[in-house]
C-alpha cells in the first residue's frame, strides 16, 4: 500500500500541471468592440488603432464591429443588453451623454446600464463649410444665416451626436436660423459637404482634418475653448464671435454595467497603456484627437458631468429626436 502511494505521489510530480489561469481568467476569447457608427468616421478609426495594440498585449483578437444607426444608440444598447461577460463592449462618445435627455425613450442610460472603462481621445469639433460658401469667418457665417433665415444647412452623423448639438448650441447663442440636416453616420455627411452637396458642418477634426489641409473644406473655427496646436491660426468660436462657446467630442470604451471588476481594471490598463504609446500618440495627435488616460472613476465622474452640461443644451435648444 504505501509502494503504490509512494508511485502516485511520483507520478504526480512527473506530470506537469494544467495551466488554469488562460483558462479561468480574464479574456479566454475574443473581445468584440462594437463601434456605433459606420466605417470611416472618428469612432471607427479610434477604436481600431486601440484594437491593433491591446489585442496582443491582451492576447487574444479584438474584433471591432460597425453597429450603426440612431446616432451611436443602437450599437450602445446593443451593449447594454449584452452578457456582461467583458467580451462585448463598446466605443462610446460624447454621443450618449447628449441623447440620455434629447430622446424620450432611449432604450438604456449611460449612467445606469453602462461601465465607464477607458477614456480613449478628446477630439475638438471643427465649425467648417464648402469652399463655395461666401463666409470666411465665423462672423460672416452668422451674418449669412441672418440674411438668409431657413436657408443654410449643416449636416451631421445623425441627431444627437456632439456634431448636432455643436449647431443647435452656435443657433441657441446667436438666434440664428439654420436648418440640421441629419446623416447616417458622419461620415456619408462629410462625402455630401466635401461633394458641395450640403453647406456646413460641425465635424470632428480628425475626420476633416484631410479635407482642410487640402482645401476641399473651409475651417471656421475650432469649437473648444483653446484653440488646436496643429491648427495654431485657426481661432476658437469663442474668439470669433460667440463669447462662452465651447463644444468638443470624446471617446471612449463602456460595457455592461455588471461586467467583472478584473475585466474592467484589465482593459482600463491596457488601453492607457496602448494611448501612451509615441507612435499612437503621434498618430492621433496628427488626426486631431489628444490622448486622455484615466481611471473608470474618473471617466465615470466624467459622464456625469457631461450628462449635466449637455443636458442644459437639450433644454434651451429644445431638441427633440423622438
Amino acid at each position: 500500500m504505501n509502494g503504490t502511494v509512494a508511485r502516485i505521489a511520483l507520478l504526480a510530480l512527473l506530470v506537469p500541471a494544467a495551466p488554469s489561469a488562460p483558462a479561468q481568467g480574464w479574456p479566454s476569447k475574443p473581445i468584440r468592440l462594437i463601434v456605433p457608427f459606420p466605417a470611416g468616421a472618428t469612432t471607427d478609426f479610434l477604436a481600431r488603432v486601440v484594437a491593433d495594440k491591446i489585442g496582443p498585449a491582451l492576447g487574444q483578437t479584438v474584433v471591432v464591429e460597425n453597429r450603426a444607426g440612431a446616432a451611436g444608440n443602437v450599437g450602445t444598447d446593443l451593449v447594454a443588453k449584452s452578457v456582461p461577460d467583458g467580451y462585448t463592449v463598446v466605443m462610446g462618445t460624447v454621443a450618449q451623454t447628449i441623447s440620455e435627455t434629447l430622446y424620450t425613450k432611449l432604450p438604456f442610460s449611460i449612467q445606469r446600464d453602462l461601465a465607464p472603462v477607458a477614456l480613449v481621445a478628446r477630439v475638438p469639433n471643427v465649425m467648417e463649410v464648402h469652399p463655395s460658401v461666401p463666409a470666411k469667418t465665423v462672423k460672416e457665417y452668422i451674418a449669412l444665416a441672418r440674411a438668409r433665415p431657413g436657408q443654410i444647412t449643416f449636416v451631421s452623423g445623425g441627431s444627437g451626436t456632439s456634431v448636432h448639438m455643436s449647431g443647435e448650441m452656435l443657433k441657441m447663442m446667436t438666434g440664428i436660423d439654420i436648418v440640421h440636416v441629419p446623416y447616417k453616420g458622419a461620415a456619408p455627411a462629410l462625402v455630401d459637404l466635401v461633394g458641395g452637396h450640403v453647406m456646413s458642418m460641425f465635424d470632428n477634426l480628425p475626420s476633416s482634418m484631410p479635407h482642410i489641409r487640402s482645401g476641399r473644406l473651409r475651417a471656421l473655427a475650432v469649437t473648444t475653448a483653446q484653440r488646436y496646436a496643429a491648427l495654431p491660426d485657426l481661432p476658437t468660436v469663442a474668439e470669433a464671435g460667440v463669447p462662452g462657446y465651447e463644444a468638443s467630442s470624446w471617446f471612449g470604451i463602456l460595457g455592461p454595467a455588471a461586467m467583472p471588476r478584473e475585466a474592467l481594471a484589465r482593459l482600463n490598463a491596457e488601453v492607457n497603456r496602448a494611448i501612451r504609446l509615441p507612435d499612437v500618440q503621434e498618430r492621433l495627435a496628427q488626426e486631431g484627437a489628444i490622448v486622455a488616460p484615466i481611471s473608470p472613476e474618473e471617466f465615470g465622474a466624467f459622464i456625469r458631468t457631461e450628462v449635466a452640461k449637455w443636458a442644459k443644451v437639450v433644454k434651451a435648444s429644445g431638441a427633440k429626436a423622438d
